[in-house]
């Protein structure tokens, strides 16, 4: 531990500090760290009923509440489907990445399945799938938005990053409809089968959420597996004032859901639900030591083997926190970010790139001698490229500097055209210990950065990156965050 708190403690990034607020990770509640050190100390693993018994039946239990809440089938399917054998509402993963790939691999298995003389793409693979259902090829459609783990599923399931169709934005940033049906009919003249169609529940760079119930019903209409990753936006549900933003989710074949996102828990839990829970057994391994047909074992349904019991930690946010906790943060993020947008209206030193839809903010820093210019809406392709270098250098500084934090993406489909990325501050209004004092703080230390070192050209003497911190909370402010 000396060692440790020499080298290394000093160096961490306080993800929970209020003027953090430039990615997807926030503060805890504070029962969470409670039942991490139970998880650590019980050891259960969650692969098979032998290595945790009534643990696998609390985390089915949670996962139909999470289903519940999205799907909100009728009582008697919970009662009936909850705690059945050889089904399962969904399944719990380390991330959203593995939840996405899992849900493109019931998809891919569902596609393209055995019949009375093809054994199924699990057993001869994707080549022989394709002969033997005479498609010539075999591509996943969704938005440029779509997160880059659709790029990791692709890969590992056969198809390739180049059979990725991505479909047109309209202007708000938002899945075309019109060019959507033109890319899945395009698809069938050509003989492609569609793997899935993939909508966002929250993008993970701008916050954008695609016409889901459009979506849905053409889905419907070509019988695509849809699916919609709510990493970010899923738990939007939970709140009353914007749920209606989420319409159509609940018509999706699959959902990704990040845990450690606005579900407020620990790193390394995240889940996958499907519609129906007969779906699982599209992906199905089974081995006679464990994982065996038809049980209860997670093994034989997940990319994973054996992973630990942290969805304690979900079944007592769904209690401890519940719909109602949960609709706070919600609302309380979101009405930060129209906040945000606020006082970058008050200033000509910002440019919000586009109204936010829930509470991700995309803007950037206007230096001045082109503040004229980005006004009357004049900018040239040569100025938008100093101002990109003069936002990476600004953004960069910011972290150097350790007193607060916004990150930085690339928005490609922006008022400046779909061939110009353009550098963009993004900020992330998840955490509830933000004050909109602290808001205004980490605005102002980027003027002040702004002002020494891209106005006046002073020369940024940079810091080693393992030098550079959000100081760590005294444990006195640790146990009071989120109580």
């Amino acid at each position: 531990y000396a060692y440790l708190k020499e080298y290394v403690l000093p160096y961490l990034v306080n993800t929970s500090s209020p003027r953090f607020i430039g990615h997807m990770t926030s503060a805890l509640p504070s029962f969470n760290y409670e039942l991490t050190d139970l998880v650590l100390r019980l050891n259960q693993n969650l692969v098979k009923v032998e290595t945790s018994k009534s643990l696998v039946f609390l985390e089915r239990q949670a996962m139909a509440m999470l289903h519940h809440a999205f799907y909100d089938f009728p009582e008697s399917f919970y009662t009936e489907y909850a705690q059945q054998s050889g089904n399962s509402l969904g399944i719990t993963v380390s991330g959203g990445s593995l939840a996405n790939i899992s849900a493109l691999w019931v998809a891919r298995n569902l596609l393209l399945p055995p019949d009375d003389i093809f054994p199924g793409v699990a057993q001869a693979g994707l080549n022989a799938a394709l002969a033997h259902y005479k498609y010539k090829n075999i591509v996943l459609l969704g938005s440029r938005l779509m997160h880059y783990s659709m790029k990791k599923a692709v890969s590992l399931l056969g198809l390739g990053m180049e059979n990725i169709v991505y479909v047109d934005q309209d202007e708000n940033g938002k899945m075309d409809i019109a060019a959507l049906e033109r890319c899945i009919e395009e698809c069938r003249q050509k003989q492609w089968c569609i793997l899935a169609l993939v909508g966002i529940a929250g993008a993970t760079e701008t916050g954008n959420i695609d016409p889901l119930e459009e979506m849905a019903e053409i889905a419907k209409t070509f019988n695509i597996h849809f699916h919609v990753d709510g990493a970010w936006g899923g738990p939007v549900v939970f709140s009353n004032r914007h749920k209606h933003k989420l319409k159509g989710i609940e018509k999706a074949d699959s959902i990704t859901l990040c845990g450690h996102k606005q579900l407020y828990l620990p790193q390394g839990i995240s889940f996958c639900l499907f519609r129906q829970p007969d779906m699982v057994k599209a992906i199905s391994i089974s081995a006679a030591y464990q994982a065996r047909e038809g049980g209860y074992d997670f093994g034989q349904y997940s990319p994973e083997g054996s992973r630990s019991s942290l969805s304690m930690c979900l079944h007592a946010a769904l209690h401890l926190i519940g719909k109602q906790g949960y609709a706070k943060l919600i609302d309380n993020g979101i009405d930060k970010a129209q906040y945000l947008t606020e006082q970058l209206h008050k200033t000509e030193a910002f440019e919000l790139m586009r109204e936010p839809e829930l509470n991700i903010v995309n803007f950037r820093y206007i230096p001045i001698r082109f503040r004229g210019k980005q006004a009357q809406g004049l900018l040239t392709t040569e100025d938008n490229l100093q101002i990109n270098e003069a936002n990476v250098q600004l953004q960069e500084m910011q972290f150097q500097e350790g007193r607060s934090f916004f990150s930085r993406t690339q928005l490609s489909n922006t008022r400046y055209g779909k061939d110009l990325p353009i550098e963009v501050n993004r900020a992330v209004l998840a955490n509830p210990l933000t004050t909109y004092q602290d808001i205004d703080f980490v605005l102002e230390d980027q003027l002040t950065i702004a002002a020494k070192s891209i106005e006046n050209e002073y020369p940024s003497t940079k810091q080693e990156i393992s030098k550079l911190a959000f100081s760590l909370p005294k444990p006195a402010e640790q146990e009071a965050l989120l109580d």
